[in-house]
């Protein structure tokens, strides 16, 4: 258990996802990121399973084989791709949703900010771009928004931080 380590990881995040919004050209969206970390049921199972170096969700998970917090996360913040999926009755069955682009340029700004929370003094702007495509083959995600997602974080591996995220604040749509 760890109050403060955690409390000090979710505000520098919180801080960085900021900045990188207003980059991005959404800062006023920024100021509401991932609020929700604040609700007792998200907080204290942070404080618990809290590891420094990644989500205590990934300490959650290992225990019970799911993390609770995560699920309560994912429902309530829009960022996440894993909030938008729903039932279709033409393909019947759940699919996922194409994701409005203020939400992917915030899930872009949130995936950076915590690989530069988690990494430290060893964060590569490789680093977003490797952690996406490790995901890749079991990933639950729109073509679309997968396909923006990957190539917003291959332009950071090889562009930088600064020509991204003038890109991203100039996109209009995909």
């Amino acid at each position: 258990m760890n109050f403060f380590g955690h409390l000090r990881t979710v505000c520098r995040h919180r801080r960085m996802v900021f900045k990188h919004c207003k980059k991005a050209g959404i800062g006023f969206q920024g100021m509401f990121h991932d609020l929700s970390k604040f609700s007792p049921f998200e907080f204290f199972a942070g404080v618990k399973y809290y590891l420094g170096t990644k989500s205590p969700n990934e300490g959650q998970r290992e225990k019970f084989g799911y993390s609770s917090a995560w699920l309560h996360h994912k429902g309530r913040n829009k960022h996440h791709f894993e909030y938008w999926s729903d039932y279709s009755k033409i393909a019947g069955k759940v699919v996922p949703v194409k994701m409005p682009l203020k939400y992917v340029k915030e899930m872009f700004c949130d995936r950076v900010a915590a690989s530069k929370i988690y990494q430290g003094k060893n964060y590569k702007d490789s680093h977003p771009y490797e952690y996406f495509m490790r995901g890749k083959p079991n990933r639950f995600i729109h073509e679309e928004t997968s396909n923006l997602l990957e190539n917003l974080l291959l332009m950071l591996k090889e562009k930088g931080e600064k020509e991204t995220f003038c890109y991203i604040k100039e996109l209009k749509e995909y």
